[in-house]
């Protein structure tokens, strides 16, 4: 995956989007484009994955410029990426970016600036959703402990606690530059020199997790990931709470990573603590928490590749 050294002076970003049935949603993006990331020189290459909805058409008319990379199949998000970066033009930087999200004017140059300050490393906006409601998209690292405050608060006031929740939201944490051991993969722009030294994003997660990894891996290299206060971008989609199997991939992921980077007790424990999670809001009537409770007391699941069912192909999205 080629690249060209970083400088404050010749950058060049390579904006990459990963798309499936995404017609309705990625002329957004690319309208998006010119504002979000003027004063910029960028490239777009799009993966699409296998898309019947005629994506690749609508890509093609609005942005003719664009490099097109066909996966021949639902291959995922990490795995998207790595083709749409393996295929794009020398860059300095990666902006990673779900077809379902608008940049605000300006917000390139924003999320550069900071990657210049900070290091290289990984920057990314604050977004919001649809309804201007804000995204708590800034990560702490998946513990034991954090699983169980979740499980016993709920995310969102766990969250408060540095110890006890995984997501941040403090609303503080976002309106001033600050880091995270990782962020939500739906918007990112990652230095050349992270990206030359921590890619390729692992493909075995398919959906979910892989941000995760990658962020973790990146910090272990000495990269951090920061968030821009003053880059903005909204972020329309996320359904992994609507559908089961979309929750029980989440979950079953989130399960997979740890076990990657702890030891058999350890992981026991998070398995556990995931567990109590999952079938608390199972006895309250959540679906998709069913799902993963049945997910999570399946052994071979674990052992498996997680993917989507084999009569269901999925738009490729990051978690919500």
């Amino acid at each position: 995956m080629a690249t060209a050294p970083v400088s404050g002076t010749d950058d060049v970003v390579a904006v990459v989007v990963v798309t499936y049935q995404s017609a309705a949603v990625v002329p957004g993006l690319l309208d998006s484009l010119g504002p979000g990331l003027a004063g910029l020189r960028w490239h777009l290459t799009v993966a699409d994955n296998a898309s019947s909805d005629g994506t690749v058409d609508t890509v093609r008319r609005l942005l003719p410029a664009a490099r097109i990379v066909q996966t021949g199949r639902n291959a995922g998000y990490a795995a998207g990426i790595n083709a749409a970066v393996a295929a794009a033009d020398p860059f300095t930087a990666v902006l990673i970016l779900n077809p379902d999200v608008r940049l605000a004017p300006g917000c390139g140059r924003v999320l550069l600036d900071l990657l210049h300050r900070g290091g290289d490393g990984i920057v990314v906006p604050v977004v919001t959703m649809a309804d201007g409601q804000p995204e708590h998209t800034l990560r702490r690292e998946p513990t034991v402990l954090r699983a169980l405050g979740d499980a016993v608060l709920g995310a969102e006031r766990a969250g408060r606690f540095r110890l006890l929740g995984e997501v941040v939201t403090d609303p503080a944490s976002y309106r001033r530059e600050s880091s995270a051991d990782w962020a939500v993969g739906s918007a990112m722009l990652v230095g050349g020199r992270c990206w030359a030294a921590c890619a390729p994003w692992d493909e075995s997660f398919f959906l979910y997790s892989e941000e995760t990894d990658f962020a973790l891996r990146a910090r272990d290299a000495g990269f951090t990931t920061r968030l821009a206060p003053d880059a903005r971008a909204t972020h329309i989609g996320g359904e992994s709470r609507a559908a089961p199997w979309l929750w029980r991939l989440l979950t079953l992921n989130k399960v997979r990573l740890y076990r990657r980077r702890h030891g058999r007790l350890a992981t026991a424990a998070y398995w556990a603590a995931i567990l109590v999670r999952e079938v608390s809001r199972a006895a309250l009537g959540s679906p998709t928490s069913r799902a993963a409770v049945a997910a999570l007391l399946r052994p071979a699941s674990l052992r498996e590749v997680p993917g989507p069912p084999d009569d269901r192909r999925v738009a490729v999205d990051a978690p919500a």
